[in-house]
């Protein structure tokens, strides 16, 4: 399984990457397309839906199950990965480059300090 050490993540298996300019680029992990198996479909909130940590941003649906998309962050969506629609594999192929699904413009930058390290998700999912 792979976890890049210079990602973000929560304990509901999203990752989150701080692209330094105010905003931030979030998916699901290795782990998370792992369990749900192979990806058939992503629904994800519009461009310009405002969200609180914890809420639902959209969902991922595999062949035999359903997952809810947890906002990481307190934000708003400015760009989704339009390329999910024809082509929902790809979370199951490169889930951290571009099996990637939302960018948020973020609201409250210190939330980012209270998500998992590389090291604390790989003990979450050990």
């Amino acid at each position: 399984m792979s976890t890049p050490a210079d990602l973000k993540y929560t304990r509901e298996h999203e990752w989150v990457k701080d692209n330094g300019d105010g905003t931030a680029t979030v998916g699901i992990t290795d782990f998370a397309q792992g369990e749900l198996g192979d990806i058939v479909f992503v629904e994800l909130d519009d461009e310009g839906s405002e969200f609180s940590k914890d809420d639902t941003f959209g969902t991922v649906e595999a062949v035999k199950t359903v997952s809810d998309l947890f906002a990481p962050l307190d934000g708003e969506i400015v760009e989704i990965n339009e390329a999910l629609e024809d082509n929902p594999e790809v979370v199951n192929d490169d889930p951290y480059g571009e099996g990637w699904m939302i960018k948020i413009k973020i609201s409250d930058a210190s939330q980012m300090e209270g998500l998992l390290s590389a090291d604390e998700y790989q003990e979450l999912t050990a």
